[in-house]
């Protein structure tokens, strides 16, 4: 048994052991768990993939005179305003408002989709480049001012961290389209009758999926995020540990998920994009690498897990409904050669994920510590496993 206290002594040091996961996977059937885990001290996870429930909370700092912001764009992208008086909020896949008027849903919904939000400008900022500001104020006796317009970068504000409330999915699905008509979705262009097939993890690789259980990962866990430092606040929304699982610990479908929190301010666009989904709307790419101590075997006999002992189901989306009909089950190992077979077809696959920048963000982390610069956190609570999955119904009131 080793002690996280005891790992990052060795990493202060500069003398512990640090392997990718990929590098865990490769030399499991040559050394065996045993070996690994007497020699490694810590084993790096990372992703690289869409994820669009993040966004980032800004504290513009006070003008004079104070404003009480009740209205605001980021280059021309709508913010939250609905906390502090120069506190906002800018979700990531919050579309341009050219117009920067307030319209209906019907309305936005005959409109073409905008191809630049949230994600885009969160970019910019952590590039450095300068952002329009425009805010309306709610005139009061300690907030005179109505409007704003200014342009900003992080460097003229106080705060700027993400705050991302649904990250790092165990798992997820595999889309297709069985209908007659291209369909635009989260996972990108699905042609019809079955014309290609679209995945979002980088399975193996994936953090969640090298430790099932979240032993390791829990409120307070120090991660690599967006090429920053970054922590594990809560579960995710829509965290669901009661997936089904197959014996080596695995999730089906989609199961635990995880809020991340990170000061943006010290993070790289390598590592966190602004996106696009053709006619479904804009998103953020970004790269999240999660360090496990090597505390027993058991770690190392979870990370040797492998592409072809995790499965994801194919969903058809061209049925509209919350629950759609599925094609079975599928293993990473027969995503990542490119080709699945459906109802005797053979069907073209794809990541959305980078798989290689997924590698690359593992990488990265392993660099970091073997450096000295990153060390371990103890969890300070864990993460729920007995959360159920709701979902909404309608339900017709009795008079």
């Amino acid at each position: 048994m080793r002690t996280i206290a005891a790992i990052n002594e060795k990493i202060l040091a500069k003398q512990a052991v640090v392997w990718t996961v990929e590098e865990v996977k490769a030399k499991v059937a040559e050394w065996g768990i045993k070996k690994i885990a007497a020699t490694v001290d810590v084993v790096t996870t990372g992703t690289f993939e869409p994820m669009e429930s993040s966004g980032a909370m800004l504290n513009l700092g006070h003008t004079d005179p104070p404003i009480k912001i009740r209205k605001c764009w980021l280059d021309g992208v709508p913010a939250y305003p609905g906390l502090g008086a120069v506190d906002i909020y800018l979700g990531a896949t919050m579309p341009e408002d050219l117009s920067e008027q307030e319209m209906s849903v019907s309305e936005l919904g005959d409109r073409p989709t905008p191809q630049r939000g949230g994600g885009h400008v969160i970019e910019n900022l952590i590039a450095g480049k300068s952002v329009h500001l425009h805010a309306i104020g709610q005139v009061t006796d300690c907030y005179p001012r109505s409007s704003w317009d200014n342009n900003i970068t992080k460097d003229q504000i106080n705060q700027f961290y993400l705050f991302n409330p649904r990250n790092l999915y165990q798992n997820f699905i595999v889309g297709v389209n069985g209908g007659d008509r291209p369909l635009h979705t989260y996972l990108g262009p699905l042609q019809p009758r079955l014309g290609n097939a679209v995945y979002a993890c980088s399975g193996a690789m994936s953090p969640l999926l090298n430790d099932p259980d979240l032993n390791l990962i829990g409120i307070g866990t120090k991660i690599f995020l967006g090429g920053g430092i970054g922590y594990v606040a809560w579960e995710g929304t829509q965290h669901f540990p009661l997936q089904k699982r197959l014996p080596n610990g695995t999730p089906l479908g989609p199961a635990a998920t995880l809020a991340l929190i990170g000061d943006a301010k010290q993070m790289d666009t390598r590592w966190i994009r602004g996106c696009y989904f053709t006619k479904y709307g804009p998103s953020l790419m970004l790269g999240v690498g999660v360090p496990l101590p090597v505390l027993d075997e058991a770690v190392i006999a979870r990370c040797a897990v492998q592409d072809k002992e995790i499965v994801a189901p194919v969903m058809d989306f061209s049925i509209p409904r919350r629950v759609r009909p599925t094609f079975g089950l599928v293993s990473y190992g027969q995503l990542k050669t490119g080709r699945l077979t459906i109802d005797g077809r053979t069907v073209k696959v794809a990541p959305v994920t980078s798989l290689y920048l997924s590698g690359q963000v593992a990488q990265t982390l392993k660099q970091w510590i073997e450096a000295g610069d990153f060390t371990l956190t103890e969890a300070v609570a864990p993460i729920t496993g007995d959360r159920p999955f709701l979902a909404q119904e309608q339900w017709q009131q009795k008079i």
